[in-house]
């Protein structure tokens, strides 16, 4: 994939097969979601979970899918709030499964299954209100039946 393509200001974590992109304002979480994500495989409540990227990442449709990989300067870089910026292991590339938006003002208490639109592609949404933990409606899409 030709690194031309624009960065966009999102995180990505791949979650067993597929990635879920976390999108939201500065500030909204994204990065705590990621590391959260990954934490809940090393303990056993998802199978599996790497970082692809965190704050930049670039996004490309690729053969009706939506590849997400790390921005080149980013690769591997997380921020950890009160610890500053870590290294992990990293996907270099990984296809979407999960667009989860962070203080979504459209999110609803009991949210019906939503999808959003990327590059011409439709994904799964998950919308997060503003203050609500994401943890849990999060896991609860990835490993619930019906799950990508």
């Amino acid at each position: 994939m030709p690194s031309e393509t624009p960065t966009v200001h999102a995180s990505a974590v791949l979650a067993g097969a597929r990635a879920v992109l976390i999108r939201g304002a500065a500030g909204t979480g994204k990065s705590r979601l990621a590391l959260a994500i990954i934490e809940a495989a090393q303990t056993g409540l998802l199978r599996y979970a790497r970082l692809v990227g965190d704050d930049r990442v670039h996004l490309e449709p690729c053969h009706g899918r939506l590849v997400v990989r790390p921005a080149a300067a980013l690769a591997g870089l997380i921020e950890v709030r009160g610890l500053g910026i870590r290294r992990l292991d990293h996907e270099a590339r990984a296809v979407v499964g999960l667009v989860v938006e962070l203080s979504a003002e459209d999110a609803e208490r009991l949210p019906m299954a939503g999808e959003t639109m990327i590059s011409g592609i439709t994904l799964p949404r998950l919308a997060i209100a503003p203050g609500m933990e994401p943890l849990p409606p999060v896991l609860a899409a990835l490993t619930s039946a019906g799950a990508r």
